[in-house]
């Protein structure tokens, strides 16, 4: 017999002695055990303890009604809200905000940034990737957006807990591309207002944890032979989750984040009983756990009147009725948060962005609604000024950066891209913006093409 034929013979054994043995291990499947890898395997680098929550208003809410109005506006540009003084002398925000004007002083505000997709999909995508998309009409971006490459360059932290997590597996208009499935969240879907609330995956059964360290001392004799199998790198893909699954069944760390009756019932009230209230309580249990980024959609408030997300054009709601259903429920949400990242000493090691793919137009266009069948006020997609809410990260706090011009329209001081945005949380995080990845056609692309930190947040 050649020794062609005794290798493959050898190569079909271990296949089968590996997959027989694993399948009857205790009751993990063979994805869950023979690809795991350890951190200690990982090259070492140095990270900052350092994270980001993005608390993502899917539809692009109005600046217009929340940080940026303009009561010296004609009356078809100005609305139906009134600003309110903050902490911050100069800084006026929407009269549906009290609580965020009581913690005005630790967060800024954002007013100058822009950019030219006025879809949401292409709006996403270029806010979020940095990048123009090729086809901005398409539900999922053509360059990765700042969660998977998060995901990707803090790969190394083992944290016990997933370094990307989100309560949908992409916003709307975002995605992995060319960096692969691998890189996108771990998705807690569920509301976590429920009583019920509970994330599938992350226990096991107590004698099977106690056989572990048998286990992984038979993944890592067998180690050399999974190098056997693997020459194609066919398994590489598949190391991601298997590796993230096996460590978060393994972490009391993971399960006690997950656990929301470990808070208070002031705490929960404090943020709202509602489950963008719970999900932005959530996200701070993430980060503090030691996740690395964190996405929190808040749409479909389901208040009354609600449009679903901030997609307020006429024929989707009455955008003053469906304003005062859904502000107060983000003004507690997001307030909260900000309160509780100071008093709990996480303002070094965490930032919060809240923000839209977005703004909408200054002009009122009222439209026929298709609801209510009457004329209604609303506004359209807008990129050409938006405002961002940023809190935390170390960073200069209780301020506005840059202006627009007196109906709303546009960035006029200190104009900024949402790649200087993405800077400046790529270096809180301690990731090189130039670093780069290979795209589908091999043509290797920095994480950025431009953009400059925000030099008045440092």
């Amino acid at each position: 017999m050649s020794r062609s034929v005794n290798s493959l013979q050898i190569t079909q054994s271990r296949r089968s002695f590996l997959q027989a043995g694993f399948l009857t291990l205790g009751g993990l499947g063979l994805g869950d055990l023979l690809r795991l890898r350890t951190a200690a395997a990982s090259p070492a680098k140095s990270t900052p303890d350092t994270s980001v929550i993005l608390i993502w208003l899917q539809g692009g809410p109005s600046h217009m009604e929340t940080y940026d109005l303009k009561p010296d506006a004609p009356v078809e540009y100005r609305g139906e809200f009134n600003p309110i003084h903050t902490e911050v002398p100069g800084m006026d925000i929407c009269e549906m905000l009290p609580l965020h004007a009581k913690v005005a002083d630790r967060f800024t505000i954002i007013r100058s940034i822009s950019h030219g997709f006025a879809n949401h999909a292409g709006g996403a995508g270029r806010f979020l990737s940095g990048r123009d998309p090729l086809r901005p009409l398409d539900p999922i971006a053509q360059f990765p957006t700042i969660g998977p490459i998060v995901s990707r360059m803090r790969d190394h932290v083992n944290n016990g807990i997933p370094n990307y997590i989100g309560n949908q597996p992409r916003v709307y208009g975002g995605g992995s591309a060319y960096l692969g499935e691998s890189a996108l969240p771990f998705v807690v879907g569920a509301d976590p207002n429920r009583s019920n609330f509970q994330v599938p995956n992350i226990t096991m059964d107590e004698k099977l944890k106690n056989r572990l360290d048998d286990r992984m001392l038979l993944l890592t004799s067998f180690d050399q032979m999974r190098r056997d199998l693997d020459q194609s790198g066919s398994l590489e893909s598949m190391d991601q989750f298997n590796r993230r699954a096996l460590e978060m069944l393994t972490s009391d760390r993971a399960r006690n984040a997950f656990d929301m009756t470990q808070e208070s019932d002031a705490t929960r009230e404090k943020y709202g009983r509602h489950k963008w209230g719970q999900r932005a309580l959530l996200a701070r249990r993430l980060v503090e756990a030691g996740s690395s980024f964190v996405t929190m959609q808040m749409q479909n408030p389901s208040t009354p009147g609600s449009a679903g997300n901030w997609d307020i054009h006429a024929v989707n709601g009455h955008l003053y009725d469906d304003m005062r259903g859904r502000l107060p429920i983000f003004d507690r949400a997001v307030s909260a948060l900000i309160e509780d990242i100071y008093e709990r000493g996480l303002d070094e090691k965490v930032m919060v962005i809240v923000s839209g793919e977005f703004g909408r137009t200054p002009r009122i266009n009222p439209q026929k609604g298709t609801r209510s069948k009457v004329m209604q006020p609303g506004r359209d997609h807008w990129p050409g000024a938006m405002s961002v809410l940023v809190s935390g990260g170390g960073m200069k706090m209780g301020q506005v950066i840059g202006s627009t011009t007196a109906n709303g329209a546009y960035a006029k001081d200190n104009k900024l891209d949402p790649n200087d945005l993405l800077s400046t949380v790529y270096r809180f995080l301690g990731i090189d913006q130039n670093h780069e990845f290979l795209d589908h056609s091999g043509r290797p692309m920095p994480i950025l093409p431009k953009g400059k930190p925000i030099v008045e947040l440092t």
